[in-house]
Parts: C-alpha cells; structure tokens; sequence
C-alpha cells in the first residue's frame, strides 16, 4: 500500500520505468558510441581514410610521435619476421602507371596491420591513411602504455597540441615491395608521417633489417642530422632504380660529366640517402629526385623529416606538397639539403617533361 492511501497501478510503474530508461539513452547514448568506437574500428582500401569524430578535441604532437616510433619498429618487426621465414605469399595489386607489378606480400600486410590499430586505438579521432587495405575483420587493439621514450622528452621537452581535426597520419607499412621480393634488404623502410592542415610536421624511417630508425619533428628536435657538406656543382643523384636511365641523360647536360646516378630502391632509403644515418649500408647522395607520378605516404615521412633539419622536398616545379586530398602527386619531386633549391629547380626543367 502506498502513502496517503494512493495504490500504484503496475501499469503505471512500467511506463514510468521506460520513460526513465528513455531519458537514460538520450544522454549517454552517445558516450556508449564512442567508447565501443575504439572496439569497432574499421577500415578502407587502400588510401581511403579512417572515419574521423566530428569533435576530437585535441592531440598531443609528442606523444604521436612516440607511437609513430613505436608503430614504425612494430611494423617493422613484421617485415623482418616474414622476410627471413621466406613465406612472402606475393601476389600482384595490379600494375603501376609505369607497367610494373604492384606487388604486395605478407609483411606488407602484417606490417599495416600492427601500425594502423596501434596508431588508431591510441588516436582514434584522427585520421589515418594506409598503403594497404585494412580489414575490419582483422583488427587488433593494441594498446599504448603511454610512454614517452627518454630520446623524444629531451629533444621535445613540452608537448605540442593541434587540433585532432586538423592531422591526417599517413602510414607506408613496407617501402620497397619490389626490392623486398628480390631480398634487396637494405632499401627497405616502414614510415610514419603526421601532417597537420596538410603540411608535414614530424615523421619516422624505420629500417627493419638494421634496426636504425630518424625521426624528426618540425620546430620540435630529431635523432637525426644533415651531413657537413654536400656537392651542388657535380652532385651524387639519387632515384629509383627504373628511372636511372632518363635521369642520367639530362643531369650529365645540366652538371657535367662529373655526376653520378645512384639507383636505388624506396623513397625512404633515398631519403635517409641525403642525411647523416648510423647505418653502414646505406649509401650517400646529394640530391633525391622522383621524375613520375609518387604516392603520398612514399614521401610524407622523408618531407617531414627534411623539414625539420632545413631541407626541402617539392616537385620538379618546385611546388610544396600537400598532404591532404589525392593520395599521390603527379609533378615528380626534388628532395634536397643545405643547396639553393630553387636554384636546382630552375636547372632541371627538363627533368619534368622527361617524366611525363
């Protein structure tokens, strides 16, 4: 019996109860979508981006740049375990613009697998574009413990907040399919590059086979130094090991007899070519030049990273790069440091109309 001698109707308490569960639903209905977000997370093809919150407040450029170290060494470690099982199941994702193979294997696909969920389950709220497809069905929560390495906090003492709505991360699993196929161990990197409004503020080169990683940030620090010197006059060139040819032909016309070509495989090994890196492998070269249509996240690390230290990467017009939109750049590129860039721009018109 109730107070004051009302009775409670059954029917009554029912209503009342999914009407309180109603307003229950309304108010935390969207923190529920969120939490389980970081269960759910889900993938596109290759150079599709992630789903990006509308509202993902902000991101902290130094602790990205602890995961994307993290992600670059995880990856890698794919990479390495992979190559030297010798089970690459290579296949073919069709042909390049050049009529190559596009070729993929499985460290490509482990690789992108443990760095994408790493990077998204520690940011979900911005987004992420991937070499390679990601499989929803596969996913993997990794979890960041958070831990900002000792080498990071002394070069980068503070942290750095951008909006998350402004970052697209750009992830490049294995560099140097081709080269990886043929055991060409040394040309191979995995990448990671943060780009904040489209401009290219920090990034990693992991090399899995010596376990050398740069990373660099802009107006932040770096592991990593351009060397003391570099010939403009006669300069070492570096470019892909298909490119040689048409490149050679009109550097000897703008150089000089005294130049040489460099083939090599990845944009990431050509990269780390023009800088100061502990790594007995790889090779030195002055120049870094692209003459074809390149995807973004073959260059997005090394741009950053070049950067950072004052160098620059354009295309052969000599027009920045934006990181945003289309997931490649069809003007070729020039990848220089401590040179006169628009200088070597104004050298090399020919290179461009070579590559087209």
């Amino acid at each position: 019996m109730a107070p004051m001698g009302i009775r409670l109707s059954p029917l009554g308490v029912a209503v009342f109860f999914l009407l309180g569960l109603g307003v229950l639903y309304h108010l935390y209905s969207g923190f529920l979508a969120g939490r389980f977000s970081l269960f759910g997370l889900g993938g596109e093809p290759a150079g599709g981006a992630a789903e990006v919150a509308a509202d993902g407040g902000t991101v902290d450029l130094r602790e990205m740049l602890a995961v994307a170290v993290l992600a670059a060494e995880r990856g890698g470690d794919e990479v390495r375990r992979v190559r030297e099982s010798n089970v690459l199941h290579e296949k073919s994702k069709g042909k390049t613009r050049e009529g190559a193979d596009d070729k993929m294997t499985s460290g490509d696909v482990l690789s992108n697998r443990k760095m994408f969920y790493l990077l998204k389950t520690a940011f979900p709220s911005v987004q992420i574009n991937t070499e390679e497809h990601v499989d929803a069905s596969d996913k993997e929560v990794i979890v960041w413990n958070r831990k900002i390495p000792e080498d990071i906090l002394k070069e980068i003492a503070a942290p750095k907040e951008v909006p998350a709505e402004s970052v697209t991360v750009w992830i490049d699993p294995l560099d140097a399919t081709q080269e990886y196929t043929e055991d060409l161990r040394k040309y191979v990197t995995t990448m990671v590059c943060v780009a904040v409004n489209g401009k290219p503020v920090l990034g990693v080169i992991h090399k899995p086979f010596s376990e050398y990683t740069a990373w660099a940030m802009v107006d932040g620090g770096s592991n990593v130094k351009a060397r003391s010197s570099y010939n403009e006059k006669t300069p070492k060139i570096i470019v892909s090991r298909s490119h040689a040819g048409m490149v050679k032909e009109v550097a000897l016309q703008t150089f000089g007899n005294q130049t040489s070509i460099i083939p090599a495989g990845g944009a990431g090994y050509k990269v780390l070519a023009l800088l100061d890196v502990a790594d007995m492998t790889q090779e030195k070269a002055d120049l870094y030049i692209h003459v074809t249509y390149i995807k973004k996240w073959d260059i997005c690390a090394g741009n950053a990273i070049l950067k950072a230290l004052g160098g620059h990467m354009t295309t052969l017009s000599g027009e920045e790069i934006s990181y945003t939109g289309s997931d490649g750049i069809e003007g070729g590129l020039l990848a220089s440091i401590k040179m006169n860039h628009q200088a070597l721009v104004r050298k090399l018109p020919n290179l461009e109309k070579s590559g087209h």
